[in-house]
Order: structure tokens, then sequence, then C-alpha cells
């Protein structure tokens, strides 16, 4: 059991200057400010007892505020800058907390905003990892390293040739060795630290010597830097079903089997705009691609349901030419979905929703899974399980016609 006075602190770190991403740490990512994934890691933990962020910026410091952390000075400029460390900002918040408070924690976490992706209870599995090691200095989140070091080079800057860059005992030509003969690496990730505090302020160091790994699946790396970096970890969160700290509801795979598919019309079958001529008459556009996905979705013995507030017989026209059922000038929509699934015999767990605004979102805890199109208000991008890489009336009915098909093909 650990001591219930055991003063637990997390820090965030999160700075306003970012060349790479700008405004990266409160940027939208899967549906909330990225630093939010961080400061829930911290709320969520049984061991911490108070998260804060590091940050020398306002908004940030606002933002941080209403996501639950505390805020309790702002970090100085000259330690915000692109090459600056870590250890003196987590000096500066240690000494700022004692001399304004009296405040000294005994534990240390560091929870980087550019790594989202943990893993549930690897807070908590840090901070015992540590407890269990009583003359470790700190513990250090740690995956198999993707690239072998033992088989890197370096080039020799007088004879300009390729030499070994690490040497392996008993071993004369590592770099040709197999895989399997060479020692196992691993690369440090972003995703947790857990550092004595006397170690940062009396061994000025932010690990210590005695260093013990806690080991993290390969699959949560993820590591923010570039902008191309953003859309691949996305992807993680709304299609690889792992099981991650998320500010926001767990997200749920499809269903296995999707029995019935529930759209939205305007914003999902359509790009949201419409067109009004001189007679005041209204037309939309759809997509030709979406329509053969439902298509092929029926003759797979998939069901499709339009559910829209929409009251234009455009709605009733489109559900004609695809030859679906269609519900409209709704305004209960969870009411009459929960009827329909009921009257036609469909289990909701089976049933999909796919949405796009704020007053579908209602339908998503109804249903055994709720997509959201990629151009979505955020309300629905928040509270989606899985994103569309797609637009409304851009393909995102395609999109999701073909995964279901490609699912049952498996």
């Amino acid at each position: 059991m650990v001591s219930p006075k055991l003063e637990v602190l997390a820090i965030i770190p999160a700075r306003g200057g970012s060349k790479g991403i700008p405004r990266k740490n409160i940027r939208d990512f899967a549906g909330y400010p990225l630093i939010a994934y961080s400061i829930m890691a911290a709320l969520t933990s049984r061991y911490v007892t108070r998260a804060i962020v590091s940050t020398d910026d306002q908004e940030i410091a606002e933002v941080a505020r209403q996501l639950g952390a505390e805020v309790p000075f702002l970090r100085p400029d000259s330690i915000a800058e692109d090459l600056t460390q870590d250890l003196p900002v987590f000096q500066h918040a240690l000494q700022t907390l004692y001399e304004t408070e009296g405040y000294q924690p005994e534990l240390i976490i560091q929870l980087r905003p550019t790594s989202p992706i943990r893993p549930v209870g690897l807070v908590d599995e840090a901070v015992e990892t540590l407890l269990n090691h009583p003359d470790a200095d700190s513990v250090r989140g740690v995956v198999p390293s993707g690239q072998n070091p033992y088989k890197m080079w370096k080039v020799d800057p007088e004879s300009g040739y390729l030499k070994g860059l690490i040497p392996v005992n008993g071993l004369a030509e590592p770099y040709n060795a197999p895989r399997q003969s060479l020692p196992e690496t691993f690369w440090q990730t972003g995703h947790i630290d857990v550092i004595r505090t006397e170690v940062i302020l009396y061994k000025n160091s932010m690990s210590g010597n005695r260093i013990v790994p806690v080991f993290i699946s390969p699959d949560y790396t993820v590591d923010l830097d570039r902008p191309a970096d953003w859309p691949k970890a996305e992807w993680l969160v709304w299609n690889a079903g792992l099981d991650m700290v998320t500010p926001g509801n767990h997200r749920r795979p499809l269903p296995d089997p999707v029995k019935l598919v529930v759209f939205d019309f305007d914003g999902v079958m359509t790009d949201n705009r419409v067109f009004i001529n001189e007679q005041g008459l209204e037309s939309v556009a759809a997509n030709r691609g979406d329509g053969m996905g439902i298509g092929l979705l029926k003759k797979a013995g998939v069901a499709a349901l339009i559910l829209s507030k929409e009251v234009n017989p455009v709605v009733s026209a489109r559900s004609q030419k695809l030859a679906i059922p269609c519900i409209q000038a709704v305004d209960d929509k969870p009411l009459v979905l929960k009827k329909y699934m009921k009257e036609n015999g469909f289990d909701p767990q089976q049933v999909i929703f796919v949405g796009n605004d704020i007053n579908d979102v209602p339908c998503f805890p109804i249903v055994g899974c709720a997509l959201a199109v990629a151009d979505s208000h955020p309300s629905a991008l928040r509270q989606a399980d899985i994103i569309l890489q797609n637009k409304g009336g851009y393909g995102a009915v395609r999109e999701i016609c073909d995964r279901i098909l490609s699912d049952l093909r498996k």
C-alpha cells in the first residue's frame, strides 16, 4: 500500500511557440485540444495528487484550466525557447511552488503533450514501478527500437568510408549480423517519465543514473513534430482500437456485423450547401459514388436508412433514387431512431449512425457505433467513435460503405 501522504505532481510542459506545428499544444487533435490527453492522463491516475501545466502562454493557460489542470504560474520567456531543455523548466516549477506555497512533492511525472496516445493505466504502472524500486532514480517509458542502432553507420571524416556506429563484443561485424543475434535495444518515448524530486533539484538531472524501464507497446508510439504526423496519429485514435486515455467517451469499433446504417442527409449525403433558383426552389449536390456504395451495401444484406430534420422533398427524392427508406422532418431523432429499430427488429448494438452536426450527437450513444464525416461540427467530432477521412458529399458515405464491405469479406 502507498502512503496516502505521498505527493505525486504531474507536470505537463506546453510552451506557446512551436515552429513545426504552430500552436500545436491547443490545436484540435481527434476532437480535443492536444494538451487535453496529457491532462486527462494525470487526472485519471490513482497516484497523481496534483496536475499542473507549465506554460509561457496565456491562451494555453486558460485552455488548461478549463480542462481541469492548474496553472499557478507562467513560465519565464527565458526557459520557453526552442532549445530550452526539460531540466530548467522542471526546476523552475518546483522552486516556484516551494517559494510561493511551501509545496514540495516526492515524485514528479512528466507527461508530454506530443505523445497523446497513452495506454490506460500507464501512469499508475510507471509510478508503481518506481515505488517498487526504492534505489532507482526514475522510470522512463520505452518501446522496442524501430531501427536497431547496431546496424547504423557513421562516416569517417578523414577517409570518407562508412564505419559501424556501435561495436558488439564478440561480434566482428554487427551490421552484417542477423537482427536476432544483436542485443535488444529500446527507444524512449514522450509518454511518461517518473522522477524523484531530489534527482531534479539536487542531482541536476531529469533521470539520474538508475533508470527503470516501463515497457509500452509500439502501437501507441506517436510523436507530433511535423504536420504530416497529425492525420496519421488521429487515424490511430479513431481506427486502431487502442485502449487509450481519452478526454471523451471511450471510442467504440464498428459492430461485427453491421446490420443497419443510418445516415443523416444534409452534410453527410450532401456537402451541406443548398442551391436556390429564382423561383425559390432548393436543390443540393450528391455524390454518385455514394449511391454506388449504398447499392453494394444493400446487395451484401446491410440495410440503410436516411434520418433527416430537413423538410424539403429533395430528401425523399434522393432516398427513392437510392431505393432506401427515409424518415424526414424529424425534430427528435433519438426517439424516432429507437422506434424504428424496435419496430424493424434491429439490435441497436448492430446499428451505426453517420452524422455531422449538433442534432445528430444525441443519436450516437443509442447505437453500436457513431461516425462523423471529416468536416463535422466540433461537438460531433468529439463524441463520434470514428471520424471518416472524407467530407460530407465528397465520398464519406462511400467510404463507410466500402469499409463495411471490406469487413464482410474478411
